[in-house]
Order: C-alpha cells, then structure tokens, then sequence
C-alpha cells in the first residue's frame, strides 16, 4: 500500500511541477484525456465559429472586434488557411510586389507575415487556437491561378520552361492536375519551384514557433500524392527542433472509411491528430457514425479527433439537398456529444460563420460544462431505447451524469433501471441558449425524457 501512494504522491507531483508554469504550456496532448486537447495544463474543449477561414488577412481593425465577438459566446478555436485569394479587396500575396506589378519570389511582403505576426499575437491573447492550413488548392487552379506569384507570369524567378507549369488549370483542384503539388524530393523533384515552396515554410515557421496556440494541418481538403503530404509533416516537425508541435493532414475523401484517410489514422507517429471535416457532407445518423467508426479505428492509438470546419448554411450551393443550417448545427453538436476534440462552423456563404444560429449552439455546449465535463463522458447510445433514427444521441458517465442531445423535438427512453440513487435533470433550449427547467428524477426505472424544441435541446443528470 506504501508503495502505491508514494506512486500516486509522484504522479501528483510531477503534474503539479509540469504545470507550475501553465501560462506557457499552450496547446498539448496529455495522457489524462489524450482524445482531447489540453491547453495551459487544463482540459479544452474547441469551439469555433467565425467569418472567414483566412483571418490573418484581415486588416486588424476588422480582426481584434471579430475575435472579442468570438470569446465573448464561448468559441476558442478557429482555422486559418494560408491563402491569399483576392475575394474581400485586402487580400494580400507573400511576396514582394514590384514596380512593374510582378512579383519576386525571392523577396517577402513584409505587411503579409506582419499580418499573420499580428494575428497569431492577437489570438494568443485571448486563448485561442490557431488550427493553420498551410496549403490550399483552391489558391492554384482556375481563375484564381491566373493572378497567382507562383504562376510564371506574375513573377520575375522563373519562366513557364523552367517551373513547368503552364497558364491555366481549368479543372476543379480535386482532380489534381496542378504540378506545383508534385515538386518534393519524393515526387518529381521540381527544384525550381520547391525552392520556393520551402522558402515560404520556413518563413512561416519562423513566426509560427514563437507562439504556443497554434495546430498545424498540411492542406485544405487535399487529393495530392501521399508523399506530399509526408514530406511536408516530416519537414515541419524537424523545422520545429525541440519544440512539440501538433500535425495532422486533412483529406478530400466524404467517406471516413476511404483509403485515403487511412494515410494520417495509420501513421500516429507522424500525425499527431486527425481532421475529419469531409464528413460535414454526411448527413443524420451517417454523419454520427462515421465519427464515431473513426473514434473506434483510432482506439489503439487514441489521438484527438478535430473537426475544423461544418458544411451548411442557407446560402450553400446545396442548400436544397439538406447542407443547410439546421444540418450545421446538428453536425457541431452531434460532434461534440460524440467525443470529438473539436468542432467548428465553416465561414459564409459555405458555413454559419459566427452567427445566431452558431452562436447559440456555442453557448450551449459551454452551458452543458458548467454540469459536465465531456471528457469524462463516453458515447453510449446503447442506455437509449426508443429512439428513431437521428432522434438523439447519448453521452454518460453511468451512475454519475448523463447527456442527452435531441435534435429536435422527439421522445426517448433513458435506461437507468441498473442505477441507483437521484439525479438532478437540466434541461437547455438550444435555440436560445437558456436553462429551461431542473427537477429531480430517481434511478431504478426507464425515464421517458422529452424534448419540446424544434431546434433541439439538451437534457443533463447529474447524480445527487
């Protein structure tokens, strides 16, 4: 008995040392909870919702008010692709622009990584997490190619012979007919443009490793060569020396169970998290399964599960097959009672952004925190009887709390029959984000539990 307590004395001691300093631990894994991030020693839970996926290229008078909006409802976690697509009128490229409207490659714009210094700063002030995309394929195909540094027209480095490129990639990016995401060692070798592709990292890297809220993902939703992917995840992290940073890659593929994905779940020792936001596209209880069949394919290496960005709002393009607002909202909190680290709402016209709707479910999911950790709690649909399909879903600690998330109105069965004891019931209108009622229930009984909402609600037991 000696021996175990002085074991657990050390443990003790050895978090309480770890963490002495806690302001500056920033984003980790730990053990404790390793399907979930930690950030300054303490358990996080990523809620996100805002109104563009590149705000570091945001003039600051525009970026510090959205930030303080973001904190002020309960979200810390946002996502930031590198990229410099003119569609707002500030965009800016990394590059130095020359008198003659070209740029050179071999110099930087200082107001771009000034912009993304500010960024990073401002972000770290308020506790949130920075998930950076450093490609993005959109950036390099059709029109938006045309205008692009790297495109031998709009440069002084290099000529189309040299690069290989040519002037236009009219096919959708995901065909991944663009050479300049075949240029690494492992590829083609395109040294011509590679120099500058690990010119470009290494300068990013050299603002980015300065601060501790910043995860790393490789590309937005990408189809390119495996080896891309590796080469870049492997570079950063020997880049990044002692300092442990967090990679992951994000693939195209709807279907978690594709191939594809299996190129990060497959590989912890190079991935350290992975990003499932491809299945924003599934809807109902396929988009509950599909996270929760990944959760089980990872159990043997248990990394956190981040979900970056949610498809759906009343301005999507498929608006009219479901990818609407109430399917977003439904997927961020059906993300967040199945386990996942993270969950966040894509920018308009394609997402919610930072908006009522986002907003409410935000608060909600803090609302649920203030009764229960999510991080104590397992997905247990199992303990729900008469449940029709996408009607609820249930998170538990059994014979401590249960979390019940309806996504509309409905009726269900909670199984308590095998507890014992009382429980005090919350309830949450998620519309609104407010408490609706608390009343006591006892164990030892089916309870009927019922949602009055459309928009879904929240029923919380916790043990008395």
């Amino acid at each position: 008995m000696k021996t175990v307590k002085i074991e657990t004395l050390l443990v003790f001691l050895f978090v309480i040392l770890s963490c002495s300093s806690s302001k500056d631990k920033g984003i980790e894994i730990r053990n404790e909870h390793p399907n979930y991030w930690t950030y300054n020693c303490k358990p996080t839970l990523l809620l996100g919702g805002s109104n563009d996926d590149n705000l570091f290229q945001w003039p600051i008078e525009k970026l510090v008010p959205h930030l303080d909006s973001m904190v002020d409802v309960g979200a810390n976690y946002v996502r930031n692709t590198m990229s410099d697509r003119k569609q707002k009128g500030f965009e800016i490229y990394p590059f130095k622009e020359l008198p003659n409207k070209k740029y050179d490659l071999d110099q930087w714009s200082d107001e771009y990584w000034n912009r993304f210094t500010v960024f990073l700063e401002e972000t770290a002030k308020r506790n949130i997490i920075v998930q950076i995309e450093i490609w993005d394929r959109f950036d390099f195909s059709r029109e938006e190619w045309k205008p692009n540094p790297y495109n031998p027209i709009n440069n002084v480095s290099y000529t189309y012979d040299e690069s290989g490129f040519v002037q236009e990639y009219p096919k959708h990016p995901g065909k991944n007919a663009q050479p300049f995401f075949f240029t690494t060692p492992n590829q083609r070798k395109n040294t011509t443009v590679f120099k500058y592709q690990k010119a470009y990292v290494d300068k990013l890297l050299s603002i980015s490793l300065k601060y501790n809220n910043v995860l790393y993902c490789i590309d937005n939703e990408t189809s390119a060569e495996e080896a891309w992917a590796t080469y870049w995840a492997q570079y950063i992290k020997e880049k990044a020396g002692d300092k442990k940073i967090y990679v992951t890659e994000m693939w195209n593929a709807h279907d978690l169970t594709d191939d594809e994905h299996k190129r990060t779940f497959d590989h912890p020792e190079l991935y350290d998290y992975v990003d499932i936001s491809q299945n924003s596209w599934n809807k109902g209880y396929e988009n509950w399964l599909g996270a929760q069949k990944v959760k089980a394919y990872l159990s043997k290496n248990t990394r956190p599960i981040n979900h970056v960005k949610i498809y759906g709002a009343s301005t999507h393009k498929r608006a009219e097959e479901g990818i609407n607002s109430s399917h977003a909202a439904k997927v961020f909190l059906r993300n967040i009672v199945g386990g996942l680290a993270s969950s966040r709402f894509h920018r308009p016209t394609s997402g919610l952004g930072l908006s009522r709707i986002s907003i409410n479910c935000i608060k909600s999911v803090r609302m649920v925190e203030e009764k229960v950790k999510f991080w104590d709690l397992r997905p247990n649909m199992k303990l729900l009887l008469d449940c029709d399909y996408d009607e609820a879903y249930l998170t538990a600690n059994p014979d401590k709390s249960y979390l019940v998330y309806f996504t509309g109105k409905g009726s269900v069965d909670l199984d308590l029959s095998q507890v014992s004891g009382s429980f005090r019931m919350y309830s949450i209108n998620i519309q609104n984000a407010s408490w609706a009622k608390s009343t006591e229930v006892k164990g030892k009984q089916i309870l009927k539990l019922t949602s009055e909402y459309e928009n879904g609600s929240f029923i919380i037991l916790t043990k008395q």
